[in-house]
């Protein structure tokens, strides 16, 4: 008696445990149901719910593992994903739809091997499985298109790499290593808004990440924003002391930054030298700063100048140009340049330039003010004809006509050939034209303003230059030159 209630003592322990496990299965398959009618109608954080409640109620079950893992993809969480799909293989290594899940989880993180090696365990379970078949090339795909970027990254084809990180993530859309590559890329093409952005997006997700944080100084560093970028540089290290390349651009801004500042103190206390040293020094610290070895160049132009080393001044300014086309300081200093060397064509494309990107009042009377040098220059140069400075005082502007006159006279040159004899009369008549305008103050204002000199009967192909001579030299008897020896002469009144 006492057995059998020791027996029915434990059928009712043991009863009631069997229930229950029949019970739980029929409530997961229950659970799984619901699942897959919110995964049906693209309600996956419902689906998710479900399907953990399945799992709870029955932990081993593979195919339930593989569902979680199935929502969690589509809902974007592809490392919990991974972790579900391996779950499930490790329970059932035959269970085809969990190698294909795991497979596409490693490859939409950037794991192309690991990948490779789920879809062929997949064929090898089901060769004719037409996902596994497309999946395995998407995955060799994406490690020759990591082979490719290597190489062209260290080729500096940066836009390459680009092209076939872009591609990469579209097998591989969560993969943070190709998002960081493309990131820093765009950055070195100078893309900077989109390298922002994609830096951005990681960081959201993952505010400890180093590169991405290293991509975000990066952009900062490039557009000239030093102070900045290294406040970014020091929180990746942080992240991650050993990041070398974060390192690198640490120290490179930081001695850029030095140096910078150094030259434009030399320079604002007038020690040019020093400065174009400085500025010189800087320029060799990091060559792919193109924004700031730009203002660089801009800055040594302006030392180059104020030191009259104007040819130098405008290769610098040219080379400041072709880092930034926009760059109007560069423009501006270099048409300056082009001004006080008298390359009035170059200053009035410079100006142009400048005007069309900025419309200010200052800019269209530089321009003007070039436009109106230009035209000067394209007439003949009385001065330069004289011989003398455009600040010739009158008697200055009378003596070098008496000079150039005697020295250009047709009588002078009367044994010469006739080629000569031509080119002297020439010139003996520029003389004349010169001295016509320059020693009559309101000719000569109009001549300075640029104004044409016809327009008030001015017709310089009506006068003549033997009655200016007369008149100069005075005397009604006439004039003559006679030799006084071999190639000598000497002008004579009669």
């Amino acid at each position: 008696m006492a057995a059998a209630a020791e027996c029915d003592v434990v059928m009712a322990a043991t009863e009631p445990e069997l229930l229950d496990d029949e019970g739980a299965k029929r409530k997961a398959e229950s659970f799984k149901e619901q699942g897959n009618a919110y995964y049906a109608k693209k309600d996956y954080n419902e689906a998710y719910n479900y399907y953990t409640k399945a799992i709870d109620m029955c932990p081993k079950n593979a195919s339930y593992y593989g569902n979680r893992a199935a929502t969690l993809m589509m809902l974007g969480r592809f490392r919990e994903a991974l972790a579900d799909a391996q779950q499930s293989v490790r329970l059932d290594d035959s269970f085809v739809r969990g190698h294909l899940r795991e497979g596409k989880c490693h490859l939409s993180l950037g794991n192309a091997m690991a990948a490779c090696r789920s879809f062929q365990r997949a064929l090898e379970l089901d060769h004719k499985n037409a996902q596994a078949q497309q999946e395995f090339k998407n995955a060799n795909a994406v490690i020759e298109y990591e082979k490719i970027a290597e190489s062209d990254f260290e080729k500096r084809d940066f836009r390459k790499v680009v092209f076939c990180m872009d591609r990469a993530l579209e097998f591989a859309p969560a993969c943070h290593r190709f998002k960081i590559l493309k990131a820093e890329c765009l950055a070195m093409l100078g893309r900077y808004p989109e390298a922002q952005s994609v830096a951005s997006d990681i960081l959201r997700m993952d505010s400890t990440n180093a590169d991405a944080l290293y991509v975000r100084g990066l952009c900062l560093y490039y557009e000239d924003c030093i102070e900045k970028a290294v406040q970014f540089f020091v929180q990746a290290l942080r992240m991650a002391p050993d990041h070398e390349k974060a390192c690198v651009a640490c120290r490179n801004a930081k001695a850029l930054k030095a140096k910078k500042e150094d030259g434009n103190k030399a320079f604002k206390e007038g020690n040019y030298k020093l400065a174009y040293e400085l500025y010189t020094e800087a320029l060799g610290i990091d060559p792919n700063n193109i924004k700031t070895n730009a203002k660089l160049y801009c800055n040594r132009g302006t030392v180059n100048s104020k030191l009259r080393k104007l040819d130098d001044a405008i290769e610098d300014c040219t080379s400041a140009v072709k880092l930034d086309d926009t760059y109007v300081k560069a423009y501006l200093r270099r048409a300056q340049c082009y001004m006080d060397t008298e390359q009035y064509e170059e200053a009035v494309r410079d100006y142009e330039k400048v005007y069309q990107t900025e419309k200010t009042k200052e800019h269209k009377q530089l321009l003007k003010n070039a436009q109106l040098e230009l035209k000067k220059s394209k007439r003949k140069d009385y001065y330069k004809i004289l011989g003398v400075d455009k600040n010739a005082s009158e008697d200055e502007i009378k003596k070098a006509y008496r000079k150039r006159a005697l020295m250009h006279h047709p009588d002078r040159h009367s044994g010469a050939s006739a080629e000569v004899q031509k080119e002297e009369e020439k010139k003996f008549k520029e003389v004349g034209e010169a001295f016509t305008i320059l020693s009559d103050p309101k000719k000569k204002t109009r001549y300075d303003s640029g104004q044409d000199l016809d327009e008030e009967g001015m017709n310089m192909g009506d006068f003549d230059a033997n009655n200016i001579f007369k008149a100069f030299f005075g005397g009604p008897g006439g004039f003559s030159f006679e030799a006084s020896g071999p190639g000598n002469f000497f002008f004579q009144f009669g």
